[in-house]
């Protein structure tokens, strides 16, 4: 594996006129890292993206891609290295969807023949080969979904941006299109993954990176984060045929207006708990659930707002 970073980002901001789109941004991709990038709508995650593609330059600070500035001449031939999906794809609506593909790979540097067969190796692999001889605009917004991952899957890309790929696949197509970013991560390709929809996604990222407004709320693993927000583990004890509202230990650790079953405990404490609950004879399992994705997104969205500071957890980053 690489010792240098994919990526790095070093004090990177964007100004527009009087609209701060990204401000004084700190982060590192290295070669074979998935990176989840969260936020609402306006937080800056398209604009980091287009500043990592080199389509527009930094207001201030250090954009580094593959060791050079992609907005530099320097950079045109670390592009063909770089897969991107944007959020809205566009294709030519009357080319089929193999002339697509055959069109986008020539331009990544594959000529006629191997252009061809490549195109339909991945229109394969998305799931999209039966049509591949149909006009674009006969494609349903699934299928013109699956044509934009096989445009930025062409030539095994060592990075890949992706933003918003799920839009319009359904759970079937969303579970290949995670297999494959899982496949191309074994293989050394970084990822930078940008989603609003968080279930399903953390267990295929490394790290993740919340935005809002432009800065940066946190970056780290999701173990990481989990910590620092210090949210409490949900453990739901079967079998003690409501023990839990009789005992004075247990009662305070019950989820206020649940039925008498869940018990909100803080991570430090759950060894602890889970003995204390296997005392008892009559029970039969306990669950254990930790913070998802989704609340510990949540938490840092709403500390934002209260004023806390931002967190960077990731020793690399």
């Amino acid at each position: 594996m690489s010792t240098s970073p994919i990526i790095s980002l070093s004090n990177v901001g964007k100004q527009y006129a009087k609209l701060t789109a990204l401000n004084s941004i700190d982060m590192q991709l290295n070669q074979g890292e998935v990176l989840g990038l969260f936020g609402h709508n306006g937080a800056g995650k398209t604009t980091m993206m287009k500043l990592i593609l080199g389509v527009i330059s930094p207001s201030h600070g250090e954009v580094n891609v593959m060791g050079v500035a992609p907005d530099s001449k320097a950079a045109w031939h670390m592009r063909e290295q770089i897969g991107y999906l944007p959020e809205n794809v566009s294709f030519y609506e009357h080319l089929t969807g193999l002339e697509v593909l055959t069109y986008f790979a020539r331009l990544k540097g594959f000529y006629p023949k191997p252009a061809k067969q490549h195109a339909i190796e991945l229109l394969e692999q998305v799931g999209v080969v039966h049509a591949m001889k149909k006009p674009v605009k006969t494609f349903s917004k699934g299928m013109r979904q699956r044509l934009g991952l096989a445009q930025a899957f062409i030539g095994k890309p060592k990075l890949l941006l992706l933003d918003e790929p799920t839009v319009g696949l359904d759970p079937i197509a969303t579970a290949d299109f995670y297999r494959t970013v899982d496949q191309l991560k074994s293989q050394g390709t970084s990822v930078i993954l940008c989603s609003h929809v968080l279930p399903g996604v953390e267990q295929h990222i490394d790290r993740a990176m919340i935005l809002s407004s432009g800065n940066m709320l946190a970056i780290g693993t999701l173990a990481e984060l989990r910590r620092q927000a210090n949210l409490p583990i949900k453990i739901t004890p079967h079998g003690l045929n409501g023990a839990l509202r009789q005992d004075a230990h247990l009662l305070k650790f019950l989820e206020s207006g649940d039925s008498d079953s869940v018990l909100m405990v803080p991570e430090q404490d759950k060894v602890a708990m889970l003995r204390y609950l296997l005392a008892f004879e009559t029970i039969d399992d306990i669950d254990v659930d930790k913070a998802n994705l989704e609340q510990v997104y949540q938490y840092y969205l709403q500390q934002n707002k209260s004023g806390s500071k931002v967190k960077n957890l990731s020793a690399g980053a």
